[in-house]
C-alpha cells in the first residue's frame, strides 16, 4: 500500500436538523487542529512477509516457524503453515495447535479445516474429540453425524440431531449429509411427515430440485402428486384441477405463479383466476401472486400497472409496492396520481426524506405551493440526497451536525494496544482480508461503544478506511444512529491532493471523484469487485489500458490500477470521457459508470427530457437507484470536507459547476437537545 497523507479534522459534536437560518450554529470547514494523535501500528516485516509466504506453499519447516513464536501473528503463521499439511499431520500436532491458541479466531478457522481433514482421514475419534457445539456449519455437523456413525453411536440422540438437520432448509444440503440421511431413512427415522415437512419449505424456497429428491424417498400416489409439484414450479399451467385443495397445492401454485409473473406477469395473470377457483385461494393466496403480478409489471414501467396495483388485497401491501406506485406514477408524469399514493404510504414510510421531499415536489406541480414549502421544511432537517435538494428548494442551508466525541487521550493508545486489533490491523496490511475481519470481530465483540468507535480511528490511522462503514452505526445486529454524525470516520479523505490534481486536469468536481472512491472502494487502493474492477475508482483492466494509452501512461497490466495516483488518473479520465458522451449531465454519468451504457439508454430512451430528480428516482434497478443519489450525497459531504462550502446539490447534479456555493449550519434546538449549547459548539471551533 502507499502511504497516506491523513486529514486530522475537529468536528462539532452536535447532533440535528435545520429548517431556519435564524437559529443555526454555523458550521465551517472542519480545522486541522487538536484530535488524537495517530497510532500507527508497525507492518510486518520483509521477514515475517517471506516466512508467510514459504508458509502457505509449504516450504516453512518447524525450526524457521520457532522463530517466530513471539510475533503478534505467531498462531496465523503457525495455521498457515500446517494448513498446506492438514491431511498428513499428526493428530497430536493438530489437537496441540487449538488447545495453544483455544478462544482466539485462528483457533476456531482451524478447527474447521482440521475436523474436515480428519473426516477426510477416516480419524472419526480424534474428530469427535475437537468437536465443538458451537459449530453450526450444515457440513461439518453432518461429518459429525458421519463420525457418531462410524463408532457405532446412532443412537437416540442422534436421530434427534440427525432429523433436526433434516427440517432446518428447504434448500439443497451438502452432500456430506447424504449417508446420514440414508441411514436415518433405513432406521425409519424419516417418516413420511417429516418429508413433507421438508417438501413444503422447499416448495415455499422455490427450490424445485429438492422437491424432486425428497419425492424418490415417498412411494406410490405421494411420490407421483410430489413430482407434479416439483414440475409446476418449473412450468405453471391451468392444469391442477385433479390435484388436492389443500393447504399445500395452494402453496406450490402460488409459489409457482408468483415466480412465473417475474418473467411473464401476463401469462401470470391470465392462469390465476382458474387456478385459485380450482384450490380455493384465500386473500392470502391471491395476495401473494398479485403482488408479484403488479410489482413486475410496475418496476417494468409495463402497461396495466396501475389495474394491477388495485388488484393487489391492502394485506399484501409492502414498503417497496408503495414506492413502486410512487414511481409509476412520476414515470407517467402523473403529479397528482403520485401524491395520492405517497399519501397511502405508512407514515413511517411518508416521512422519510424522500417522500417528504417528492411529496413536496408533486403539491408544487399540483399549485399547493404552501403545502409543498411545508414539507420541503421538514425533508430539509436531513443531511441526504432529498434533505439537500429540499433546502436548495428553500434556499436554506445544508443540515450538517458532525459529532467527535473526546475521549481521554490515553483510552485510543489503549486501544491500539490491544493484541487482537494489532493482530487484525497487522493481517490486513498483509492483504489478508478474511483474517483481518476475523480478529476485528473478535475485538469489537469485547470493546464498548467508545473503544468501538477508537478501534475505527486506528484502523484508519493505518490504511484501513472501509472500517469506517463496518465499524460504525450497524455492527453486530445493533443500530448506533448518532454514529451517521462521525463523518470524519465514515467519509475519510485521502490522495486529496491527487484528487484536486487530477480532477482539475479532467475539468470535474474534486468532491465528486472523493465521492466516487467512497462509494466504490471506501478508499482502499487494492479493492478489487467480483467483474475484475481494481482500484480506488474500480476500473476494470480493459478500460485501464485504453485510457492509460490514451494519456501516454506507462502500463504494465492491470495490476497497475491498484496505484492510487495511476488509478485516480484513469478513473477521472474515465469520467471526463463519459461527461462528453452524456451531455455533461453527472446524474447520467453516474448512472452509466454503476449500470453500465445498455441500462442506460434504455433509461433514457424512456424518459427522455425528465427533471433530473424525478429520473433518478424512477431507474428501475434498485442498486443503480440508490447508487447515484448516494455519490451525489457524498458529494455534498466532500465538498464541506474540501471547501467548508458546498455547491448547490440541485445544479451539482445538473453539471452546473460554476453556481452559487451553499453554507452548512446546525440548528441551536438539536444542538441543545445533544447537550451541546451554540456557546460550547463556537468555543470549540475557536
Amino acid at each position: 500500500m502507499h502511504k497516506i497523507a491523513t486529514l486530522s479534522l475537529l468536528l462539532l459534536a452536535l447532533a440535528g436538523s435545520a429548517v431556519t437560518a435564524s437559529a443555526q450554529v454555523p458550521v465551517p470547514r472542519p480545522a486541522p487542529l487538536a484530535q488524537p494523535a495517530p497510532a500507527p501500528i508497525t507492518p510486518p516485516d520483509a521477514a515475517f512477509r517471506a516466512a508467510l509466504e514459504a508458509a502457505q506453499r509449504g516450504g516453512l519447516d518447524d525450526l524457521a516457524l520457532a522463530g517466530f513464536s513471539t510475533h503478534p501473528l505467531a498462531g496465523w503463521l503457525e495455521y498457515a503453515a500446517l494448513r498446506s499439511r492438514l491431511d498428513t499431520l499428526p493428530v497430536a500436532r493438530g489437537n496441540a495447535f487449538l488447545a495453544r491458541w483455544r478462544g482466539e479466531p485462528v483457533a476456531a478457522l482451524f478447527r474447521a479445516d482440521w475436523l474436515a481433514a480428519l473426516a477426510r482421514r477416516n480419524e472419526w475419534q480424534a474428530f469427535l474429540d475437537q468437536w465443538d457445539d458451537t459449530i453450526d456449519a450444515a457440513t461439518l455437523r453432518c461429518l459429525r453425524l458421519q463420525a457418531l456413525m462410524a463408532m457405532n453411536r446412532a443412537d437416540a440422540a442422534w436421530t434427534a440431531a440427525a432429523q433436526a438437520l433434516w427440517r432446518s432448509s428447504g434448500r439443497s444440503l451438502p452432500v456430506q449429509c447424504d449417508a446420514p440421511f440414508a441411514l436415518l431413512a433405513a432406521q425409519g427415522g424419516l417418516t413420511d411427515a417429516l418429508r413433507w415437512e421438508r417438501f413444503d419449505k422447499a416448495a415455499d424456497a422455490g427450490e424445485a430440485g429438492v422437491m424432486r429428491a425428497i419425492a424418490a424417498g415417498f412411494g406410490g400416489d405421494d411420490a407421483a402428486l410430489a413430482l407434479r409439484y416439483a414440475a409446476y414450479l418449473d412450468a405453471p399451467d391451468a392444469n391442477v384441477a385433479d390435484w388436492p385443495v389443500t393447504p399445500r397445492s395452494r402453496l406450490v401454485a402460488t409459489v409457482g405463479l408468483a415466480r412465473l409473473a417475474k418473467a411473464a406477469p401476463d401469462r401470470a395473470e391470465a392462469l390465476l383466476p382458474g387456478v385459485a377457483q380450482a384450490l380455493g385461494f384465500g386473500e392470502a393466496d391471491l395476495g401473494r401472486v398479485r403482488y408479484q403480478i403488479a410489482l413486475w409489471t410496475v418496476s417494468s414501467y409495463l402497461p396495466d400497472a396501475a389495474r394491477r396495483l388495485a388488484a393487489v388485497p391492502a394485506s399484501a401491501w409492502d414498503d417497496s409496492l408503495h414506492e413502486w406506485q410512487v414511481r409509476e406514477a412520476l414515470a407517467r408524469r402523473d403529479w397528482a396520481a403520485a401524491l395520492a399514493a405517497i399519501q397511502r404510504m405508512p407514515e413511517a414510510q411518508r416521512g422519510d426524506s424522500r417522500w417528504l421531499y417528492f411529496a413536496a415536489r408533486t403539491r408544487e406541480l399540483t399549485g399547493d405551493g404552501a403545502g409543498a414549502k411545508a414539507l420541503y421544511a421538514q425533508a430539509a432537517r436531513k443531511p441526504d440526497f432529498h434533505g439537500f435538494l429540499a433546502a436548495d428548494r428553500l434556499d436554506l442551508p445544508y443540515t450538517l451536525c458532525p459529532w467527535l466525541p473526546a475521549p481521554a487521550p490515553a483510552a485510543k493508545l489503549t486501544v491500539a494496544r490491544d493484541p487482537a486489533l494489532v493482530r487484525a490491523v497487522q493481517l490486513f496490511q498483509l492483504d489478508r482480508r478474511g483474517w483481518a475481519a476475523r480478529e476485528w470481530d473478535a475485538a469489537l465483540a469485547r470493546f464498548t461503544d467508545e473503544q468501538r468507535r477508537l478501534a475505527v480511528e486506528v484502523a484508519q490511522d493505518n490504511g484501513w478506511f472501509d472500517r469506517g462503514v463496518f465499524g460504525l452505526v450497524n455492527v453486530g445486529g445493533k443500530r448506533y444512529p448518532d454514529e451517521q454524525r462521525l463523518y470524519a470516520l465514515r467519509f475519510p479523505l485521502h490522495h486529496d491532493a491527487t484528487i484536486r490534481r487530477e480532477a482539475a486536469r479532467n475539468r470535474l468536481d474534486p468532491a465528486w471523484v472523493a465521492a466516487e472512491i467512497r462509494a466504490e472502494s471506501v478508499f482502499d487502493p487494492n479493492a478489487r469487485s467480483a467483474a475484475d474492477a481494481r482500484g480506488l475508482m474500480q476500473v476494470v483492466p480493459a478500460t485501464g489500458a485504453a485510457i492509460a494509452a490514451q494519456l501516454g501512461l506507462p502500463w504494465r497490466g492491470g495490476d497497475d490500477l491498484y496505484d492510487a495516483d495511476t488509478n485516480i488518473a484513469i478513473g477521472t479520465a474515465y469520467l471526463r470521457q463519459l461527461m462528453d458522451r452524456y451531455g455533461g449531465k453527472p446524474y447520467l454519468v453516474i448512472a452509466g459508470y454503476n449500470a453500465g451504457p445498455t441500462p442506460l439508454a434504455r433509461w433514457m430512451a424512456q424518459r427522455p427530457d425528465m427533471e433530473p430528480d424525478f429520473w433518478i428516482e424512477t431507474i428501475s434497478y434498485k442498486e443503480t437507484r440508490e447508487y447515484v443519489a448516494r455519490v451525489l450525497s457524498f458529494s455534498t459531504l466532500y465538498d464541506w470536507r474540501l471547501q467548508g462550502t458546498a455547491l448547490r446539490l440541485s445544479d451539482r447534479l445538473r453539471g452546473i459547476t460554476d453556481g452559487p456555493r451553499k453554507a452548512f449550519a446546525c440548528p441551536v434546538a438539536e444542538a441543545a437537545a445533544a447537550g451541546q449549547a451554540p456557546a460550547q459548539a463556537q468555543r470549540r471551533l475557536r
